[in-house]
């Protein structure tokens, strides 16, 4: 598998300390974006003596994070480490590795690390006689124990023109390994045991025999989701009304209808854990769908439309101990109403994105949604396939289940 493939549309934090091989750290950043990975930059207040916010603010995915109390987000720690796949720090100064090991949260860079659940990978750099030194060797070998990949220095030429041990590896020696280390954190199988429900499709609501009323849903997102969460080890049970061919999944039902669609739901929800409503369910119906064609020699008929069952609202309130997820298509404040949505619909996660913008949602095979929760988290998900977004959603949901989990164990 190549980096490129790897790498595409991972969240990848580059954290940047107060060395002098923090120069590098530029071209590392730059070789990453051009291998698809976003690139969230947090660099130390030292780094910032060598390096320069405003060069990885330019080439990053969104502008470097210095501070934990300049950053325009309250928690920015906490928000930061829920987003990523892999935290990347490159250099690691002896005093990173130290604080890191010790757990001392004073910066905006170890207290990401504290709160971060996906794997680390340090590149320490600093002068040989430094990496010799038995402290900086038992701080490794804490941080080693705790899971975190180490990369070493390598033999080279050091700042001040001597030579040994301790330079830091060129971008492709690290990208390697960072490579090595997502795809050995592949989440395959994690969610076994596991039963997840998910919607797909537009529904068609019936004016007559031959016409209905009906929206531009595809269901690719759907089917996305769905096989991704089988590719997890989930059992999925898919409700589709779309006319593509089905993902091949422990069980499909196939329905038409907003009320068909609301039976199914009912029918497979008590049995799931997860249920992620990705269908674009009609909001309303005609009231009195004619028996027979309607012929337009009979003059222009008048439809009267009456809502249709809200399938999100009912679930929030009778399984408030399934994770929900909501979809927001929205067109004009899409994050205003998405907020709105995701309160007024009680739900877990509420997924958002503008269709009006070119090759997002409906009928695409490309989506930029924006993923928002109830615990205050929100992840923004650049133009990208729908099989990443449907991996960056079943993350967020990771999460939640491994959070709900733990306050369980704790109970």
């Amino acid at each position: 598998m190549s980096d490129q493939l790897v790498l595409e549309g991972k969240r990848v934090v580059l954290g940047v300390t107060g060395g002098i091989a923090a120069y590098k750290a530029v071209e590392l950043c730059r070789e990453l974006i051009n291998l698809g990975a976003y690139v969230i930059p947090i660099l130390t207040e030292e780094a910032t003596r060598f390096v320069s916010e405003k060069t990885f603010s330019a080439l990053a995915s969104e502008p470097a994070h210095v501070s934990l109390w300049s950053d325009p987000d309250p928690l920015p720690h906490v928000h930061l480490s829920h987003r990523v796949d892999l935290v990347l720090v490159a250099p690691a100064t002896a005093r990173f590795l130290a604080r890191y090991a010790y757990g001392l949260a004073d910066d905006l860079l170890i207290s990401t690390l504290l709160a971060v659940t996906a794997p680390v990978v340090v590149c320490p750099a600093m002068h040989t006689e430094m990496w010799d030194h038995p402290a900086v060797a038992a701080n490794l070998e804490v941080l080693r124990s705790r899971g975190v990949v180490v990369v070493e220095p390598e033999q080279g030429k050091l700042a001040g023109g001597d030579v040994g041990m301790g330079r830091l590896p060129p971008p492709p020696t690290i990208i390697a390994e960072v490579v090595r280390t997502l795809a050995s954190s592949d989440k395959e199988g994690s969610w076994r045991g596991l039963k997840v429900l998910v919607t797909a499709g537009g529904t068609r609501e019936p004016i007559d025999p031959v016409r209905f009323i009906s929206n531009r849903s595809s269901g690719k997102q759907g089917y996305a989701l769905a096989k991704e969460a089988s590719a997890r080890g989930a059992e999925v049970f898919l409700i589709t009304a779309s006319n593509l061919p089905p993902p091949k999944v422990a069980k499909v039902v196939q329905v038409e209808t907003a009320a068909e669609m609301d039976q199914a739901v009912r029918s497979l929800v008590p049995e799931s854990d997860v249920v992620i409503m990705a269908a674009a369910v009609a909001d309303f119906r005609p009231a009195q769908p004619r028996m027979h064609k309607l012929d337009k020699r009979e003059g222009v008929p008048t439809l009267e439309l009456e809502p249709t069952t809200d399938i999100l609202s009912w679930l929030s309130k009778e399984y408030p101990d399934k994770i929900l997820v909501g979809f927001a298509a929205e067109t004009t404040d899409v994050r205003e109403r998405a907020t709105r949505k995701l309160e007024t619909k009680g739900v877990d996660v509420m997924v958002a994105n503008d269709v009006t913008k070119k090759g997002v949602g409906f009928e695409h095979d490309t989506n930029e949604v924006t993923v928002m929760t109830s615990t205050g988290e929100e992840m923004f998900v650049p133009l990208t396939s729908k099989e990443e977004v449907a991996r960056a959603i079943l993350d967020v949901v990771h999460r939640m289940l491994a959070d709900r989990q733990s306050r369980e164990i704790g109970a």
